[in-house]
């Protein structure tokens, strides 16, 4: 079982940054792809970002491209979303997700664990 935990979240100005971490209870974190997902209110649960186990392959929605940058530390078993130039567009629930193995699934139904999610919002 894994058990993530994400944390971080709060309120930024337009431009601003955020730094979004997910802590794994698992003794095997680098055997998991992990990933970033958000939803805003009334929409659907969105890709937002994804990285290897190795943490040498990664993906992004074209939205963040350039403005986030998502990493891991396997020593602490920590994933990380780091969010600059922030848009009001940005503001949502920002979910980890884990999948064991190799993973190039952009779609919620392809990772079998999640946090509770935080809330980032972005005021313009």
């Amino acid at each position: 079982q894994v058990q993530l935990v994400e944390s971080g979240g709060g309120l930024a100005q337009a431009g601003g940054s955020l730094r979004l971490s997910c802590a794994s209870s698992g003794r095997t974190f680098s055997r998991y792809t992990m990933g970033w997902f958000r939803q805003a209110p009334g929409k659907e649960r969105e890709f937002v970002a994804r990285i290897s186990g190795s943490g040498t392959t990664l993906y992004y929605t074209d939205s963040v491209k350039g403005r986030f940058t998502i990493s891991r530390s396997n020593a602490k078993n920590t994933a990380f979303l780091q969010m600059n130039g922030l848009k009001a567009e940005d503001t949502a629930v920002y979910y980890c997700a884990a999948a064991l193995g190799v993973v190039i699934i952009n779609t919620p139904d392809g990772y079998g664990y999640w946090g509770q999610g935080t809330q980032v919002t972005v005021s313009s």
